[in-house]
């Protein structure tokens, strides 16, 4: 059975505070027990517990581990899907391997995430990030950014392939009508950051695809929904390249 895993600011000090602590005791972790201690950003401490209270773990740490980022770096864009499908768009995203996901109010985006809601909903897509990343056993905790429309989108992601100085689309759009299948792409011509873009429940326009330049692709025959298709892709590239 895997230990549990849980998020702290320093995992070689073998301290839980705050909420961390407060949920390692709702869990009934006692002493004896050993715990996995991890940062977010790679570093995890396996630690045996010492003590226990609703606002504090102590434990001795016995092995320090770094954890290296998968390479290839895959981000999702995640069009915002309806209501509780967005954190499960979230959720298995995580569980996929996602490093960094940015929710994304397309033309087609039911959803569409008022300016004065936008900051509450980021901050659900990041609760979910992190409860998420702590079930699937992971050092990494994928970062959530701010919300983005189809031009802003298009901007990140011309500004990504400017730092990479190629010509080649390093984005992935998964799409129904794609004639070119996940498995054909040249991954390797892709380096070391790639973008996997998820489209809405009412589908991806073709004035968007010109937009964001994306490659379209799809991954079967089967028309995926929008809160399981990252995952999906994700497993594709996991398997495809060396993240595997």
């Amino acid at each position: 059975m895997s230990l549990p895993y849980f998020l702290a600011d320093d995992p070689a000090s073998g301290v839980l505070t705050g909420a961390e602590a407060k949920h390692a005791h709702v869990k009934r972790i006692e002493p004896g027990e050993h715990i996995m201690l991890v940062d977010g950003r790679g570093s995890a401490a396996l630690t045996r517990v010492t003590s226990v209270t609703p606002s504090r773990v102590d434990g001795v740490v016995e092995k320090q581990t770094r954890v290296p980022q998968p390479s290839p770096r895959v981000t999702v864009v995640q069009a915002v899907p309806k209501g509780e499908r967005a954190e499960l768009a979230v959720d298995l995203a995580v569980q996929g391997g996602a490093d960094a996901i940015v929710p994304w109010i397309s033309h087609r985006t039911i959803s569409r995430w008022p300016a004065n809601k936008q900051a509450k909903q980021v901050e659900k897509w990041r609760a979910q990030a992190l409860s998420s990343a702590k079930q699937a056993r992971r050092a990494w905790v994928p970062e959530v950014r701010e919300p983005v429309t189809t031009n802003q989108l298009s901007a990140l992601l011309r500004g990504a392939k400017d730092e990479r100085r190629g010509d080649e689309r390093h984005a992935l759009v998964l799409h129904e009508d794609a004639t070119a299948s996940i498995r054909d792409v040249d991954f390797a011509s892709l380096g070391e950051d790639i973008w996997l873009i998820v489209g809405p429940e009412g589908g991806i326009g073709d004035d968007e695809l010109e937009v964001l330049g994306a490659h379209p692709v799809k991954l079967g025959p089967e028309v995926l929904r929008t809160a399981s298709a990252a995952f999906a892709g994700l497993c594709a590239i996991g398997a495809l390249t060396a993240r595997w």
